[in-house]
């Protein structure tokens, strides 16, 4: 973190007023510094990119600067409001869309909308699918952008069997020397070996297209208006690249259809919730429905099973290379994040046929 003196002659770079300047850090995010700037009364989010989650942060902004811009004539032909239902970045005094600290570092700035609340965790199934709603209008919004423009701001983010690829290397290692403590979860993972490229081998096929994927589809990546509680925005927009609508879809479900917290050691409290999953599906289906093909929609699912087993993959291949990647706090945790996350892939097998004629009903 900077000190507030600094971050105030940042954001003096940037083309907002000029005269009375004030910078308090802001909201609970745990990759970029984040500050609310107020100028002459107006509001500013202000950001330091990391650059080591993403080691090309101009590539991320580029890919913010194109995919904001297509959204605002987008929402304007659907009469909307583009300054309120998309990021707009604000360009510096010299035209650019960031500047450079003196250790090189990238800040970024917003302008702020205002009027709105965002929640950490879907408590109701109807704020579960006022979540759906919100991601599946981006991607049907975005539904007639070259995907393949945009920069991969995290090479094979959602690549399942590059992950499996990677556990299996992990494994190899045994870096930390653990490897006799999980061998029923290896075994686990075996299992899926071949399974862990249904969606890849569908992109390869032809059978799925390539789309504008946002990658990290979170609750509290949604605005929501402060009145009305309706989706306005979704916003952190820098893990946006090419992907598969099923990534999008299946992220939500292994963070939000989870009845326990992502770490919760008792798995008995690990249930797959029916309600959430329905919930989210409508909602993102109402929207996205009309632009994906049917494959897409068939593969929905599959997408909320392979996701969540990718997650447990990498929270265990992390356990065997030491705890490097995520942070732990406790003993063992990565190894009980990754138990809980095969135990919901379970689950969802449990329910595996309910699942799809909900989505096949939709």
């Amino acid at each position: 973190m900077c000190g507030i003196e600094k971050i105030l002659e940042l954001a003096r770079r940037f083309d907002i007023p000029q005269g009375e300047m004030t910078a308090a850090p802001f909201g609970n995010g745990h990759i970029n510094d984040t500050y609310r700037v107020v100028a002459e009364g107006e509001s500013f989010i202000f950001q330091r990119v990391n650059s080591y989650v993403f080691p090309n942060p101009a590539e991320v902004i580029e890919n913010i600067e194109h995919v904001t811009e297509y959204l605002c004539g987008i929402i304007d032909k659907e009469g909307g409001d583009p300054l309120r239902e998309t990021l707009t970045l604000v360009k510096t005094k010299d035209g650019a869309y960031f500047t450079r600290d003196d250790d090189g570092e990238v800040w970024r700035m917003y302008l702020f909308i205002g009027d709105t609340i965002s929640y950490d965790l879907p408590d109701t199934p109807a704020l579960f699918e006022l979540s759906g709603e919100a991601f599946g209008r981006f991607q049907k919004q975005m539904g007639g952008f070259p995907a393949e423009t945009l920069h991969e701001s995290i090479h094979d983010f959602h690549n399942t069997p590059e992950r499996y690829r990677q556990l299996m290397d992990a494994v190899e290692r045994n870096e930390a020397g653990r490897l006799d403590e999980v061998e029923a979860e290896l075994a686990f993972c075996k299992q899926y070996e071949k399974e862990v490229c249904t969606l890849v081998d569908a992109l390869k096929a032809g059978e799925i297209p390539l789309r504008v994927t946002h990658n990290d589809t979170k609750l509290n990546n949604v605005l929501l208006d402060a009145k009305t509680g309706k989706g306005v925005c979704v916003i952190d927009l820098d893990t946006v690249m090419p992907g598969l609508a099923a990534y999008d879809f299946g992220d939500s479900i292994r963070f939000g259809a989870n009845t326990a917290e992502e770490d919760e050691k008792n798995l008995e409290k690990v249930q797959f919730s029916i309600p959430m999953f329905e919930a989210f599906a409508r909602g993102f289906l109402r929207e996205a429905g009309s632009t994906l093909n049917s494959r897409e929609v068939e593969l929905l699912p599959m997408g909320a099973k392979l996701m969540t087993l990718e997650c447990g993959m990498r929270f265990l291949a992390d356990y065997l290379n030491g705890d490097k990647y995520f942070k732990v706090h406790r003993p063992g945790h990565n190894l009980d994040r990754a138990r809980n996350q095969f135990t919901l892939v379970k689950r969802m097998e449990e329910h595996w046929e309910e699942m799809c004629k909900i989505v096949k009903n939709m």
